[in-house]
């Protein structure tokens, strides 16, 4: 078996509120790429990295984009599934993106993995001057919820590496196996990243579109 057959696959989740920004979040990353305008995200999609994590090993992660929008929700959560990691997105100027932030966060206790680690991530930190919700508002409400926190631009590119590598990197600690039990790597699971490999970014076959 090739390197690149034995590696690991990790599935990381980005959810939230439509238009939040989550698509041009995941394209910075995979690809560092933006698009003033996009469609909403239909049903999902995805892409792929390859990250280095904190221990030095390389892993592969498939990064799945779930729409926001109401009607796709039934859809969406049966994704949820197998996802050890997971991005909520709300929008810094619109506060009720940030108020729905605990329906997306119910939803993946109940639907994804228990020990799913979950990053809250303010987007459009470009828009400061529009602010609706604090940085302190957001960071108390993830401190209470056990969830990493960070606050991005997909636009200019702020912190996205950062807030897919401290998630990727976290999960990777908790869900890496025991050597010394003898312990085996689980062949869909969750790895951690702090250096981005080469990445490309890829829509899952049924759908098209994306969030702003």
């Amino acid at each position: 078996m090739s390197d690149d057959e034995s590696a690991t696959m990790y599935k990381v989740l980005v959810t939230g509120d439509s238009s939040v920004g989550k698509t041009n979040i995941i394209s910075r990353f995979t690809s560092n790429e933006f698009a003033l305008e996009n469609k909403a995200t239909i049903g999902v999609e995805f892409g792929h990295a390859e990250v280095t994590v904190s221990d030095g090993t390389e892993v592969k992660v498939q990064i799945w984009d779930t729409a926001g929008q109401e009607r796709f929700r039934a859809i969406t959560r049966g994704y949820y599934r197998g996802a050890h990691a997971a991005l909520i997105v709300f929008d810094i100027t619109k506060a009720a993106t940030f108020k729905n932030v605990p329906k997306w966060l119910s939803e993946l206790h109940e639907h994804a993995d228990k020990d799913i680690t979950v990053m809250l991530v303010g987007n459009k930190s470009d828009l400061k001057t529009n602010r609706e919700v604090a940085t302190e508002e957001a960071k108390k409400y993830a401190q209470q919820n056990s969830l990493l926190y960070i606050e991005t631009s997909a636009l200019d590119g702020e912190n996205i590496s950062e807030a897919f590598n401290t998630t990727i990197d976290t999960m990777h600690k908790k869900l890496k196996p025991d050597p010394s039990k003898g312990e085996k790597k689980a062949e869909a699971n969750i790895s951690s990243g702090v250096t981005i490999k080469p990445t490309i970014s890829e829509p899952a076959t049924p759908q098209k579109g994306g969030c702003c």
